[in-house]
């Protein structure tokens, strides 16, 4: 502990100083100021006739001759100096070389014949004039400026590219050209332990018992290879987006007290032929030395899509090629034990099914979205750091955000502690947490969008015509909320439903969700006599529905039993697996199917036009209503069938009761017997 103190109080060391950018100024400016002050940049050429001349005005005070730059450099007097047309002919070049001279410089041909006509200039003069008495001095000059343009640069480019690699061979892998074989894989070791452990993972039950075995094989190993079973090499994640699989992760780090490598897929591709191979080997290498440890592999589809796939041959050589390095050293005759790899993917259908094999990855841990009990576990973790008020209720907040991935929840929840803050809020309420959920799902309410009334009217009809086709359809999922208020890019309203836990779906029950999507739009048809594009996402979603039905799920009785899906199909097919008349005849079905629901939808809402039309004035007033206000407008619905949440809610209750009655224990949780029921 005294260690760490002492550490902690050593100053941190300042910045370095960047010195590589004050060379490169002086250097700059160097080249600058010897291409400026150069004398054979400042002096101005001028022809014999004009030196004659500048000799009868006695303006010349200096006359030298260059002999290996055959070149004769003037000085001029004070006097002429002081001459307006030469002094502005002087600022107009370089004012910095007036006072010292030469100002101009004569290009000869030789040095004799120079003499030669200096003689016949003198020989003219008067003899009071004192320029006919000059001397021409003779000299020769090596210029510095010229040099250091030439040669002087060539010397810069060579010094820099020497220090360049000399930076580059210093320090750890990243950047640096001779470390580009070398892992970039974040180590977390004893020093720099992760937080994170398995109490803050909820709702992934499942999936933490088999990672917290694999936690128990690296702390006592000997429980598990006494009878005779072997570490497993890998442990796979899969599930969709926000589902935790990297929290997972994090959670074994910080649970396993083993070092720990983090990298993502991206980390192993590069631009250079072989990188990524090589730095395969290396991370291994560093993992050997350091067993047992684990690897995480975040993305790992990065580098592990099925081998051969592209448009163009040898298209994907690099990547697998370090595709093969990673299998190699998973699995090879090098292998050495006290390595675990997890991997993380949402496309696990491109994987390469070597990478999937046994002895690779011997388990593929699927983390699908939580249900209703998993959701409320995880509004218990994210509740926590909140400020409350009393009537929030975890339990109605896994009811309301039906579908909702772990990381949108964290998403719910944080939207509404701002949106309590932005109102000056002392404790988040429930109304907060509303307005975060129709914010996650429907965008941010347009406040100021300008609708005239009768679109608004339109919007109105339109999203009554969804909440009576599905208030008195059967197996439609139960009605939440409907809301004419903008939000998002072009959404007008919507209507929010709950949908059942559940994962089979029978034709009756996609037929009635068909009819609830044409809902607005046969609405729309019956009040006005005309349509809108308004349907556009209805129209979408019964479209793809539809097919799915014909093609996919077998429900038609023309096409059959068949399938045309292939869930290991290459990502650049275009082929169908069907002939053009069955897609003729496939394209008729599913326009007989849509037609005949919206008929159905249609006489629906004729029959309840009472209802519909009760609705849409009572949106036009209060712009949302929920499912309490449809009651108590339009009745009950007619079925008897319960939603997973009154059942759930129902269940606990009577659990809790006859807990009460029999024992002074606090009530259990249902929520495993809720869940094995759910999943029947």
């Amino acid at each position: 502990m005294a260690d760490k103190k002492k550490k902690n109080l050593i100053p941190p060391k300042p910045p370095k100083n960047n010195y590589q950018i004050w060379l490169v100024i002086v250097l700059i400016l160097l080249i600058v100021g010897l291409t400026y002050f150069n004398k054979n940049s400042s002096t101005i050429d001028i022809t014999m006739k004009r030196f004659e001349k500048l000799m009868q005005d006695g303006d010349v005070k200096d006359v030298t001759l260059v002999k290996n730059k055959s070149i004769v450099e003037v000085t001029l007097t004070e006097n002429a100096l002081r001459k307006q047309r030469i002094s502005d002919e002087l600022n107009n070049r370089s004012p910095f070389s007036i006072s010292q001279g030469p100002q101009y410089q004569i290009t000869i041909f030789s040095p004799e014949s120079f003499k030669e006509d200096l003689e016949e200039v003198q020989a003219k003069l008067d003899d009071n004039n004192p320029s006919k008495q000059l001397a021409v001095r003779v000299t020769e000059r090596q210029d510095f400026g010229s040099w250091f343009l030439s040669w002087g640069f060539f010397f810069i480019l060579v010094f820099g590219f020497l220090f360049l690699m000399r930076r580059m061979t210093g320090g750890g892998a990243g950047g640096q050209i001779f470390n580009i074989g070398k892992s970039r894989a974040a180590l977390f070791d004893a020093e720099n332990k992760v937080k994170i452990t398995f109490n803050d993972v909820a709702g992934l039950d499942e999936a933490k018992e088999e990672v917290e075995e694999i936690v128990q094989f690296l702390k006592n190993p000997s429980k598990y290879t006494n009878l005779g079973g072997k570490i497993p090499k890998g442990a796979l994640l899969v599930g969709p987006p926000g589902t935790g699989k990297t929290l997972l992760a994090k959670a074994v780090a910080g649970e396993s007290g083993v070092p720990f490598f983090s990298l993502s897929g991206s980390d192993f591709v590069e631009m250079f032929v072989g990188v990524g191979a090589a730095r395969v080997r290396d991370l291994f290498k560093q993992a050997k030395e350091k067993a047992p440890c684990i690897i995480f592999i975040d993305e790992v589809d990065a580098i592990g899509r099925s081998r051969g796939r592209g448009q163009m041959p040898g298209a994907n050589d690099e990547r697998e090629n370090t595709l093969n390095s990673l299998l190699v050293e998973m699995d090879g005759f090098a292998t050495d034990s006290g390595v675990i790899i997890l991997a993380a993917t949402n496309r696990p259908d491109v994987l390469d099914s070597a990478l999937l094999r046994p002895g690779r990855f011997d388990r593929q841990i699927s983390i699908d979205k939580p249900d209703i009990v998993g959701r409320e576990t995880i509004f218990k973790v994210h509740l926590k750091p909140l400020k409350l008020s009393k009537d929030v209720s975890p339990k109605d907040l896994a009811a309301q955000t039906p579908g909702f991935a772990g990381a949108e929840i964290a998403n719910v929840c944080n939207e509404a502690a701002l949106i309590a803050a932005r109102k000056d809020k002392k404790a988040v309420d429930m109304k907060d947490f509303e307005d975060a959920i129709d914010r996650v799902i429907g965008g941010l309410e347009k406040k100021n969008k300008i609708i005239s009334p009768s679109e608004k009217k339109i919007v109105a009809y339109h999203e009554a015509g969804h909440a009576v086709a599905g208030w008195f359809l059967e197996h439609a999922d139960p009605l939440v909320k409907v809301s004419i208020v903008p939000r998002g890019v072009a959404a007008l309203g919507y209507a929010q439903y709950l949908p059942k836990e559940q994962f089979l779906h029978t034709t009756e029950q996609m037929v009635d969700e068909m009819c609830m999507a044409l809902g607005g739009r046969a609405a729309e048809d019956i009040v006005f006599g005309k349509i809108s594009t308004g349907a556009l996402s209805d129209l979408e979603r019964i479209t793809k529905m539809a097919y799915s039905m014909v093609t996919i799920y077998g429900m038609n009785d023309v096409i059959g039993n068949l399938s045309f899906y292939d869930s290991k199909r290459s990502d650049y097919s275009f082929e169908k697996p069907y002939s053009d008349a069955t897609a003729e005849t496939i394209d008729k079905e599913v326009k007989k199917l849509i037609d005949m629901a919206y008929e159905r939808t249609r006489q629906l809402l004729l029959d309840k036009r009472d209802e519909l039309e009760i609705l849409a004035q009572e949106l036009l007033k209060k712009e949302i209503l929920f499912q309490k206000d449809l009651e108590r407008l339009i009745g009950q619905r007619p079925f008897d069938t319960e939603t997973t949440y009154q059942k759930f809610t129902k269940k606990t209750e009577e659990n809790g009761k006859v807990e009460g009655e029999s024992s002074d224990e606090p009530p259990t949780d249902s929520a495993e017997e809720v869940k094995e029921e759910t999943k029947s």
